[in-house]
């Protein structure tokens, strides 16, 4: 089982962005899947979550300007983001619990992260 994380790349304040997180191999399910970002120095803060239902949760700070969803028939998460700031630049990773095939528990992956840079 892999996770990947696209879509990041260089916007200017106020402008958009979507990242994608796929889940690729033999999986029999995926739980709650969850974005973070982390900036040079910083810790890895928590952006948006979601669960296998639907269920979302996001930081304060993205309230408003960031959605996450997720298409459950292709494995994969979404994050748009809209307005961004230049305090949103960061690089940015998925965390889905999956459960692979013969496996009986679900278990964490990373993504490898992609960078989102606000800057004009």
């Amino acid at each position: 089982v892999q996770l990947q994380a696209s879509g990041g790349g260089l916007v200017q304040p106020g402008g958009s962005l979507r990242l994608s997180c796929a889940a690729s191999g033999s999986i029999v399910g995926i739980d709650y899947i969850t974005w973070y970002r982390q900036s040079p120095g910083e810790q890895r803060d928590l952006v948006a979550t979601i669960g296998r239902r639907g269920s979302t949760n996001y930081a304060d700070s993205v309230k408003g300007r960031f959605t996450v969803s997720r298409d459950n028939a292709k494995n994969t998460a979404y994050l748009q983001m809209d307005s961004l700031k230049p305090e949103d630049t960061a690089v940015y990773y998925c965390n889905a619990y999956i459960r692979p095939t013969g496996d009986i528990y679900y278990r964490g992956y990373w993504g490898q992260g992609t960078l989102v840079t606000v800057s004009s």
